[in-house]
């Protein structure tokens, strides 16, 4: 039998966190999640209780996890009307665990599964339950969110920086390309004789000469037309 939640010796399962923290509001819903991991080559189903089945809904509460898999435990507590006095709560919680056959469905488990007379060897975590005012719960989030930022100059220096040298090969890269193509275009350029680059000129140049005249004089015929 198991009375924590840790992830040592030969437990079947694995329990974090070790107990159940809820901000608690009048009025007002509040969740907390639990992560079950298996550890072991067998599969293992699981069961949810509860000292205070009323007050709280958990989703799964049964259920079967594979060979080295993990199972995410969603357990709400109902809006209450009244505040227990120092915030202190007595409820608990008990994850009950065993082995079963390769394969099994959560639906098609035996009623037995989880009842000692069965014979069954049945391990069992208990979870405390812990109100906590809202205060606190954000107090700890900004504590979170504060490490993050520490950390996140670093990390953003260290992105910078492989985008500039990113930058930088590539421009190397295409300033190498241009080079390779304006040596190109100088070896084309050399081996053109000088008459063949003179006739182009003069051809292009007189082109030039067709349109500048063409224009003058459709300028003079609309002057004299006026």
């Amino acid at each position: 039998m198991s009375d924590g939640g840790g992830g040592g010796g030969n437990h079947l399962i694995s329990v974090h966190p070790d107990e159940l923290k809820f901000p608690f509001e009048l009025e007002k819903q509040s969740y907390c999640d639990v992560k079950v991991a298996n550890n072991t080559e067998h599969y293992v189903a699981f069961k949810v209780k509860t000292t205070s089945p009323k007050k709280y809904f958990v989703r799964p509460n049964t259920g079967v996890i594979q060979p080295w898999d993990s199972c995410l435990i969603r357990v709400t507590l109902q809006a209450q009307r009244e505040c227990p006095p120092d915030m202190y709560c007595k409820d608990k919680f008990l994850l009950q665990s065993t082995k079963v056959p390769p394969h099994s469905d959560v639906d098609e488990l035996p009623q037995d599964t989880f009842n000692k007379d069965s014979g069954r060897a049945i391990e069992e975590c208990k979870l405390k339950v812990v109100y906590i005012s809202p205060a606190s719960a954000q107090t700890n989030s900004e504590d979170q969110a504060l490490m993050g930022s520490a950390q996140s100059p670093n990390t953003n220096f260290n992105q910078a920086l492989q985008l500039l040298k990113a930058e930088r090969d590539a421009a190397v890269q295409q300033t190498q390309q241009l080079q390779q193509e304006l040596d190109m275009l100088k070896r084309r350029r050399s081996r053109k004789s000088d008459q063949g680059f003179s006739l182009t000129f003069a051809i292009f140049a007189a082109l030039i000469g067709i349109m500048v005249g063409f224009l003058m004089n459709l300028s003079l015929f609309s002057s004299s037309a006026e």
